[in-house]
């Protein structure tokens, strides 16, 4: 039987253990890993593999041994409880060699969970797991968390009891990270909060996320959107140090604009033009861009984008005679001049 993907998440945690097995394939090797982990330990327990009912094959071994797959779903543990056989990297090519597997298993064996990348819709293995009466196949794609299973997250954690800005601002960095390091996120802010009742605040979610590889670009960035001339010289000068490009930071002068352009070209105002943004923002940084997009306005960050495209031209043209990054840091200047005089 086929489980729509919309579903997994309420299914990998509280599976059916009675079931013959599940097939996760798709593009996202993270997440059908998160699914399969999910799975697993809801069915062994956090015992299973000490007790030896979980066994964790790799597809490719079936090559060398085909009974391996067979003989691992009728071994018995010494230990009661639901076994789980793993086998991991799937692909078409091992179809013959897990297909009899399927056929043979009984109720009492081990249930089968199988994990693969793409499968087309002709393929034999995923056709045996639809067809089957007592078994599910799971399509997983890079889709965006649904609210469900980013509350299911937090509540693992034991973040429970959030006020609403902190939940806006967490499913908003839910959208922005992969699943594993938003978990890994939460486990953190989780660990942070142990033992604190006040409420969790924008300032600590940013502080527990993961830092930003682009921390400094981005620190120039807000330093001219927010006029702050004199402090872009020391700033240049550390980023010149750490290597960075002049055109790297021409492209990122021009994103940050651009950006604040759609927040403040918004036909409903910059609110609903902050709201639309993909990735979405949150925290801090969200109420700087959008101080930083009211306060420049729609036609002034026009120009701003029109000097940066003239900057970036200038880049390009092999008759310059000033340093690529003089070029660049004037262009910064008169950026943060022009925003000084609205």
């Amino acid at each position: 039987m086929k489980l729509a993907s919309r579903d997994i998440a309420r299914y990998a945690a509280r599976p059916e253990a009675d079931r013959l097995g599940v097939l996760l394939y798709g593009p996202d090797a993270m997440r059908i890993s998160l699914r399969r982990q999910e799975m697993v330990a809801a069915l062994v327990g956090p015992m299973g593999e000490e007790e030896m009912r979980l066994t964790r094959m790799n597809a490719s071994e079936l090559r060398r041994d085909p009974a391996a797959l067979i003989d691992a779903i009728k071994a018995q543990s010494f230990f009661p409880g639901p076994r789980v056989v793993y086998l991991e990297g799937a692909t078409e090519l091992q179809s013959p060699n897990i297909l009899p597997a399927i056929e043979d298993w009984q109720k009492g064996d081990a249930q089968l969970i199988i994990t693969a990348g793409q499968l087309k819709p002709t393929s034999k293995l995923r056709k045996a797991f639809e067809g089957h009466k007592n078994a599910y196949a799971c399509a997983i794609y890079d889709d965006p968390p649904s609210r469900e299973e980013i509350e299911a997250t937090l509540n693992k954690a034991g973040l429970t009891k959030l006020p609403p800005d902190a939940l806006r601002d967490l499913s908003a960095l839910a959208l922005a990270l992969d699943p594993g390091d938003f978990r890994q996120t939460v486990d953190k802010i989780a660990l942070y909060k142990f033992g604190d009742d006040t409420p969790l605040t924008a300032t600590e979610i940013t502080l527990c996320a993961p830092a930003s590889t682009e921390a400094d670009m981005d620190d120039i960035l807000h330093i001219v959107a927010e006029a702050r001339s004199a402090e872009i010289g020391p700033m240049m000068a550390r980023l010149q140090g750490q290597g960075a490009s002049a055109t790297g930071l021409c492209i990122a002068a021009m994103r940050h604009f651009r950006t604040l352009y759609t927040i403040a070209a918004h036909p409903d105002g910059p609110g609903a033009g902050i709201g639309k943004l993909r990735p979405p923002m949150f925290g801090p940084r969200r109420d700087r861009m959008l101080n930083q997009a009211q306060g420049w306005g729609a036609n002034r960050l026009e120009q701003a984008l029109s000097l940066i495209t003239d900057t970036d031209l200038t880049l390009r043209s092999a008759g310059r005679s000033a340093p690529d990054m003089a070029l660049v840091e004037r262009m910064l200047i008169r950026l943060a001049m022009m925003g000084r005089s609205r």
